[in-house]
């Protein structure tokens, strides 16, 4: 008789629906206080992005005879920054960039650089590698993002090549004349300078002064030293 009840009683436990059915726990986690801090991201310990800069060029040139067409003489940058920071506040940074200064020379009948022969279009370009390194102070409620700061850069790079470019009027049988000179012997191959960037969130302000000569020694005295000044904007690829 009771061998027929205990029979009864598994077929019923068996046929109970899952949430009836006794369970035991074999394993519980916390998950939230397993995980692991993450510490890459825009104000976290370690942070990196891509960025795109453009800037004028400004100022004077040291005397007469290297005069520029201004809002044609720019610099092109492409780079990434890497950013460590010290506290909520302070961060350094370094990044490794491509530049590209044109300096676009104006037809006067001053004009020295390279040669007093006039053009109907002439410029210089200095296409270099440089490297920036960035003490970085930031400032107001931000969370995980970059928010608002202000760097103080050094930086310095290496001329891959140098190219002097002129167009002239076309002969008979031509739309134009074009003549490109590269290599240049009296442009130096290193060029070093200071900054300040203002910056919030993926845009910024930067102003860049150039401390070193675009020309060697040998030909400071023979043409005025280009103008210093870099005024232009950065976009972060966050």
């Amino acid at each position: 008789m009771k061998s027929r009840y205990y029979l009864l009683l598994a077929v019923l436990l068996s046929l109970a629906p899952p949430r009836a059915r006794a369970q035991r726990v074999l394993l519980r986690e916390n998950v939230a206080a397993d995980t692991i801090r993450p510490t890459f991201g825009p104000n976290r310990a370690y942070f990196s992005h891509v960025y795109f800069g453009y800037g004028l060029v400004a100022g004077r040139s040291s005397r007469e005879g290297a005069e520029l067409r201004y809002g044609s003489s720019a610099e092109v940058q492409l780079g990434l920054r890497n950013k460590w920071r010290l506290n909520q506040r302070l961060a350094l940074g370094l990044d490794g960039r491509y530049a590209r200064p044109v300096y676009h020379l104006a037809q006067t009948s001053t004009k020295v650089l390279p040669d007093p022969v006039l053009h109907r279009r002439e410029y210089l370009a200095l296409p270099q590698l440089q490297s920036e390194a960035l003490l970085r102070l930031s400032y107001g409620r931000r969370g995980n993002a970059i928010g608002r700061y202000v760097d103080v850069v050094g930086w310095g790079g290496w001329v891959l090549g140098s190219v002097h470019h002129t167009e002239d009027s076309p002969a008979a049988g031509s739309r134009k004349i074009q003549t490109a000179q590269r290599g240049l012997a009296y442009v130096n191959r290193w060029s070093y300078g200071t900054g300040l960037r203002l910056g919030s969130g993926r845009y910024a302000l930067a102003g860049r002064y150039r401390l070193s000569n675009v020309f060697r020694p040998a030909y400071q005295a023979r043409y005025p030293e280009l103008p210093r000044w870099l005024l232009g904007l950065e976009l972060s690829w966050l």
